[in-house]
């Protein structure tokens, strides 16, 4: 088979990328486009071999990464971040055709966000310090030591954003990495392969191998040379990472699935609020912080619904090369019909759809809302992953936060209101990890990132993300005991 395919007139290496070379395996993968089904080519498909060949890769890299000057990995660092600035629409296009996200948001904000994430961590290693302290007269240092290989396990549904938010901590802390990127949307990480290369990173510090799940999950995640594993995903999945982790007691970052409420009180601007819902459709409803369940206070709902109704319906759905396209495709057939399963099941329950509930063709999902849904119900209750969002009414602010709570996941919230003294009161009272007030998606890398409950294990982002990759030592010095050699 090629190794390497055209996307758009793009060149893509499908190859694993071990050691600073490329390196191919006996069995491929198809990778297709959700955009239209195509076939986008053939993907190396790892499997243990290739699992311990990288792991092997990084181990052998990391005594010299790890002793490189902070100055000299930061400045690695942002050459990658200027290599990923010049291919932005290189990477746009071909993230686009693998994953069917906006082409528009990858030019305006995907990828320069990812160029950020390197920027980021570069600049925060350098300033990365704690104060020393004394003791009783003994002096106190706390330091930042790198841990090893660490293994990154990232999803489809941004696959370069996300990598990179685990990608560029780990380096700068000192570490090796393995990334695994998801089977579904493999090719923009086989491009950073390339720009890493090409701003210096030395070979074996950053490897890239794909595959299918437990395939070659399992022998990364089992590793005894393994310090670290980062993975976002599914709860399932998180479970047998843990469980595969467990023998080496390997410590593990987990940021998982989400059932976001959105609480619309009275007293919101409904404009600013039914805005704010609508844009929980980004990415076709794959996002794992969206807000997929409406809460509206009982004396505005109607007009809310038929506000959200009236803008819901001027989304434009379809090719997302097209820059008027707002939603375009889910990511794979196996996603679509899941959607579509949880909506066909709610209906029967006794849901009812006040606008879509049914697919468009080929890969697409209509933007859906489901009214007439039971607290206790598997709609409400279980994460979807597409464009579908549920609406609750609430009489209290008491009832809107239990309503709120009252699932088993705690990643994000949204509340809408004009009353400051309620915010206060009612984010207090959220299990969430973040809660946004009259805004949404507003994410800054120095604030710690992660889910409450079932959305996930740890925090990473800012300082966390440098406690989680690296080992802290604390040295204790004696005022005494020193002799003066002159």
């Amino acid at each position: 088979m090629p190794d390497k395919i055209t996307v758009a007139g793009i060149t893509v290496d499908t190859r694993h990328w071990i050691g600073g070379r490329r390196v191919a395996s006996r069995d491929t993968f198809t990778d297709h486009s959700p955009i239209d089904g195509t076939a986008l080519g053939e993907v190396a498909r790892g499997g243990p071999a290739e699992a311990e060949a990288a792991i092997a890769a990084a181990k052998a890299a990391f005594p010299a990464w790890a002793a490189t000057s902070r100055a000299e990995r930061a400045r690695i660092l942002h050459a990658i971040a200027g290599g990923v600035e010049k291919r932005i629409e290189e990477l746009g296009v071909v993230e686009t055709a693998d994953n069917g996200a906006l082409l528009r948001s990858h030019r305006r904000g995907v990828m320069p966000r990812v160029a950020h994430n390197f920027r980021f961590f570069a600049d925060w290693l350098l300033q990365l310090d704690h104060e020393d302290f004394e003791t009783r007269g003994h002096s106190n240092h706390v330091s930042w030591e790198p841990a090893g290989p660490c293994v990154l396990i990232t999803p489809w549904n941004a696959p370069l954003m996300l990598a990179t938010w685990k990608v560029a901590p780990a380096l700068a802390a000192g570490n090796t990495v393995v990334l695994k990127p998801a089977e579904w949307s493999p090719l923009t990480a086989s491009l950073l392969a390339d720009i890493a290369a090409e701003a210096g990173l030395p070979a074996g510090v950053l490897n890239v191998v794909q595959g299918y799940g437990a395939e070659i999950g399992d022998a990364l995640t089992s590793h005894p040379d393994v310090r670290r594993i980062s993975f976002t995903g599914s709860v399932p999945t998180a479970r047998r990472i843990a469980a595969s982790a467990a023998a080496n007691l390997t410590p593990l970052s987990l940021e998982l699935g989400g059932k976001s409420p959105l609480l619309v009180f009275a007293d919101a601007d409904l404009d600013l609020a039914v805005d704010l819902a609508v844009e929980q459709y980004d990415n076709a409803g794959q996002v794992c912080l969206a807000a997929t369940r409406i809460l509206v206070e009982e004396s505005v709902a109607e007009e809310f619904t038929r506000r959200f109704v009236e803008k819901a319906g001027r989304l434009s759905q379809g090719d997302p090369r097209d820059e008027g396209t707002d939603i375009g495709p889910n990511i794979h057939p196996r996603q679509l019909a899941k959607i579509d399963a949880f909506v066909r099941r709610a209906i029967e329950a006794g849901a009812r759809a006040v606008i879509g509930g049914h697919p468009q063709g080929g890969q697409y999902y209509a933007p859906t809302l489901l009214t007439d849904v039971a607290q206790d119900s598997e709609i409400v209750q279980e994460e979807v992953f597409g464009p579908v969002l549920t609406l609750q009414t609430f009489a209290t602010e008491d009832e809107a936060v239990r309503l709120a709570n009252d699932t088993r996941f705690g990643l994000a919230a949204t509340v809408a209101t004009g009353d400051r003294a309620r915010s206060e009161r009612v984010t207090a009272q959220l299990v969430a990890g973040t809660v946004w007030v009259n805004c949404f998606f507003v994410r800054d890398l120095q604030a710690p990132f992660g889910g409450s409950r079932l959305s996930g294990v740890g925090r990473e982002g800012g300082t966390w993300s440098f406690d989680f990759y690296c080992d802290l030592k604390t040295t204790v010095t004696a005022p005494k005991g020193w002799k003066d050699h002159g």
